[in-house]
């Protein structure tokens, strides 16, 4: 009877042993397990924010004035990517002005002969800010005219990032200046971005509401 008693006792001092180091085991591998799934969370963020679509998002035309490009044709976003940049621009109705002054000035085959540029667009409502008959005098005087639209271009492809806190030469040899984040942009404080990123075979081009006048 005595041995039995002993034997429980032993069996009852052994189970209260092993109960802290069983409920520690559990405790460790609970928070083990936690890590794990946040872990996987954060490696699942980081996968989604650089995922292809994520960054194609990012690369693509943004802007109100976007929504005037044509959805399909030579003078969509597609279509324009393909052509070089004065051709491109000429299957787009809202730069219809810009490319009569490019026309005009002799600057077509320069600017599609042109590696890797970015050109600042004005609108054809851009233009009609002008009085008319200051245009008509410009649009007669090739010199002046040239040294205008050369100022529009820049002679490398400046992405968004870059536009952001920007000092660019163009190829009239003045700067332009550009600030902003996001989906707006302001270039020399009076022209905004109207339609963003528009690509084009040698060129980036922004899209903008107000001419550019070279000091």
């Amino acid at each position: 009877m005595q041995a039995l008693r002993f034997r429980r006792t032993a069996v009852a001092v052994a189970a209260a042993a092993v109960l802290p180091f069983a409920l520690a085991a559990c405790s460790e591998s609970g928070k083990s397990s936690a890590a794990g799934a946040s872990a996987d969370s954060g490696k699942a963020k980081d996968s989604a924010a650089g995922s292809p679509d994520a960054l194609t998002a990012l690369d693509k035309p943004f802007g109100q004035a976007c929504a005037g490009v044509p959805a399909d044709g030579a003078g969509s976003f597609d279509g324009m990517a393909k052509d070089p940049v004065a051709t491109a621009a000429s299957n787009n109705p809202v730069l219809s002005t810009l490319v009569t002054a490019i026309k005009q000035a002799g600057l077509v085959d320069t600017l599609n002969n042109a590696k890797d540029i970015t050109v600042f667009a004005p609108t054809n409502e851009a233009f009609a800010k002008i009085p008319k008959a200051d245009l008509d005098k410009v649009l007669a005087d090739k010199a002046t005219l040239t040294k205008i639209l050369t100022y529009h271009v820049v002679g490398e492809r400046l992405t968004p990032k870059q536009l952001e806190n920007g000092s660019f030469e163009t190829l009239q040899k003045g700067k332009v200046n550009t600030v902003g984040a996001g989906e707006s942009y302001m270039v020399n404080d009076t022209s905004s971005v109207v339609c963003g990123n528009v690509k084009t075979a040698n060129a980036n081009v922004y899209i903008v509401d107000t001419v550019l006048m070279p000091k």
